[in-house]
């Protein structure tokens, strides 16, 4: 019960540091993505997770090394917590290659040994589609990244031909591996399933 009342606790606090994030993101997700190289993705992603380019550039290297250039990318902010089950929410937009930009809300549940909670900046590469609607589903995956004050993580989801490559910045602490789902809509929604 005290452990409940702690992880409530803990996940208003981080309610509260993501309108900070929601206000920083909205000012820096404006504009469009003119190029989707692996220099100009380090550029985009440093400037709009206030990560340095050096350690933006070698969470590129390994996934440009396994999936090459994207074919969107989402920028967002979403906040999360963990206590062996957890919940992630967040909001965002989609920008494709060929201009387009969509509105896109996730959220999940995911299982395993993960504790602790994050309020985080998403920058995800997005491969396989350039169609929105192949986005609009559950997409799963297994995160097994570490969040410290500051630090950046990288994971994998994927779901037939569409794999996606969240990249995090945030404050908060969440350490351990879990498996779980995004859902991905069109419109915000709070039931995580």
């Amino acid at each position: 019960m005290k452990a409940l009342r702690i992880f409530n606790l803990f996940g208003l606090a981080l309610a509260l540091n993501l309108a900070t994030f929601s206000a920083q993101a909205q000012t820096a997700s404006t504009g469009q993505v003119e190029d989707f190289s692996e220099s100009a993705m380090v550029v985009e992603a440093a400037k709009f997770l206030g990560a340095t380019a050096e350690s933006m550039a070698e969470v590129m290297d390994n996934v440009f090394t396994q999936y090459g250039e994207p074919t969107a990318v989402i920028r967002g902010e979403e906040v999360g917590a963990a206590v062996v089950f957890g919940l992630r929410y967040g909001r965002g937009d989609v920008l494709f290659k060929n201009g387009q930009s969509h509105p896109i809300y996730w959220r999940g549940p995911s299982a395993g040994i993960d504790t602790g909670g994050n309020a985080s900046k998403s920058f995800t590469l997005v491969y396989g589609t350039d169609n929105i609607e192949d986005l609009y589903r559950r997409i799963g995956g297994v995160d097994g990244s570490a969040f410290y004050i500051g630090g950046v993580a990288v994971s994998f989801l994927q779901r037939d031909q569409v794999v996606l490559a969240p990249i995090r910045v945030g404050v908060g602490f969440r350490a351990g591996v879990s498996v779980g789902y995004l859902k991905f809509t069109p419109q915000s929604g709070w039931f995580p399933f």
